[in-house]
């Protein structure tokens, strides 16, 4: 029986006690965040277009941020809801009813976005008295049961896990990318499709709520067009059926405005927020009016976090930031600023099919230039290039993962723009 080898510890790596659920977009460890950039264990630097997935709006570790946390860590730092109400509750929905929506009002607290789609969902069931939702195609509503049910830009969050939950009816998005439809039809097309799935599958009388994000996330970085706002707001209006505005990742701030509907004039009878709300720090939020809040009955909703009072302060800092003189004509300029040097790319790259987005929640989408499929490959070759040899951090989204999407935190510069360009214009010529 011969000898076992000899092992080196220092060459064997330790198992890992993480659950491997978790997708990687990088293998990086860091160690610090400043701004727009985090620093690795290593000592390496990047400049970091992802913000956590559109949530650092203010940028990693913004100095009013930090130092409302660490005094209300002082404070208190688990003061529950039921048992007694912080000094912090009353004067983050007061600020949340000057910026959100005309008659949005009234603010439950929660953890994450999953959970206050979910929640408005609830609402929605308890105001109306009925069981259905409608949702549409590409959408991202989070990975809970009921909000997994709610998401359609890919199988890959729904697939191993059903049933799930019944009553939620999947419409069509106005999509005009390798469609061949100008908006204007793609819009006609979408709200007659809206209209036949009332009348063949999801009666009105049985219709709760219909949700959307007014900018598709995960789905592809898609804005819905102002007249299909307005035509679901009418089409709700007719049937007396809410209308839900998922703002999770398009909120605060992030499409140059503070909510993305304001553009369009429409009032969501429900409005979710959560991501950029506290640059970082997890709460969510769920409006609505105060009559609509009165009927949910006391005790039907809660949850032990909700409105924790380090969120909430990281929330109201977050504001105090977000709200000040010229903030958000920065972050349309800086979005202009990237669009346009996306699309001097797209006319030196005709594989770059599209460049969309307001403010700095922007997308490239990558289409075959002869037969017009997604391509998927040359996305992920890109994000690899900028990630490997110039040290910019990107994600993709789309149901085929063909688009990169910019969603850098709100602070960025005008040099650290021109750094993202000059990344990826690189990464297209060596790519190509």
């Amino acid at each position: 029986m011969g000898s076992e080898p000899i092992v080196d510890p220092s060459t064997v790596t330790p198992r890992s006690h993480l659950a491997p659920v978790w997708f990687q977009v990088t293998d990086l460890q860091v160690a610090s965040g400043e701004g727009c950039w985090v620093t690795t264990v290593d000592g390496d630097r990047y400049l970091d277009v992802t913000s956590g997935i559109a949530v650092t709006s203010t940028g990693h570790c913004h100095p009013t941020v930090v130092a409302a946390i660490a005094e209300q860590a002082q404070r208190f730092v688990h003061a529950q809801v039921n048992c007694y109400r912080h000094d912090l509750l009353e004067p983050l929905a007061a600020r949340l009813a000057e910026l959100a929506p005309a008659d949005i009002d009234t603010f439950f607290f929660a953890n994450s976005g999953a959970e206050a789609t979910e929640g408005a969902v609830k609402l929605a069931k308890q105001a109306t008295g009925r069981p259905n939702v409608i949702v549409f195609q590409g959408s991202f509503h989070g990975r809970t049961h009921l909000a997994m049910a709610m998401t359609t830009s890919k199988t890959g969050y729904r697939a191993g896990h059903t049933p799930l939950p019944s009553g939620v009816f999947p419409s069509t998005f106005p999509h005009t990318v390798g469609t061949g439809l100008t908006e204007n039809d793609a819009v006609d097309r979408a709200l007659a499709d809206l209209r036949f799935l009332l009348a063949s599958q999801t009666a009105p009388a049985e219709t709760a709520a219909v949700i959307l994000e007014p900018v598709l996330g995960e789905g592809g970085y898609h804005p819905a067009p102002d007249r299909f706002l307005r035509g679901i707001r009418e089409i709700c209006d007719e049937h007396g059926i809410l209308f839900i505005a998922d703002e999770v990742q398009c909120g605060f701030g992030r499409t140059g405005h503070m909510f993305y509907v304001e553009r369009s004039g429409v009032r969501p009878d429900i409005l979710v927020m959560a991501k950029g709300i506290a640059s970082g720090f997890p709460i969510a939020a769920i409006g609505a009016s105060a009559e609509l809040m009165q009927r949910w009955p006391v005790g039907s909703h809660g949850g032990t976090y909700g409105g924790n009072p380090i969120g909430c302060a990281a929330a109201l800092a977050t504001i105090e930031v977000l709200t000040a003189d010229g903030f958000l004509d920065a972050v349309d300029a800086r979005g202009e600023q990237l669009r346009a040097g996306l699309s001097t790319l797209a006319d030196a790259h005709p594989v770059i099919a599209d460049v969309r987005g307001p403010g700095l929640m922007v997308a490239i989408e990558f289409r075959d230039p002869v037969t017009g499929e997604p391509d998927a490959a040359r996305t992920a070759a890109v994000i690899a290039h900028c990630r490997e040899q110039s040290r910019v951090l990107l994600m993709n989204a789309g149901t085929w993962g063909n688009v990169i999407r910019f969603m850098p935190p709100l602070v960025i510069s005008e040099d650290e723009v021109a750094l993202v360009l000059d990344a990826v214009g690189a990464a297209m010529a060596a790519t190509a």
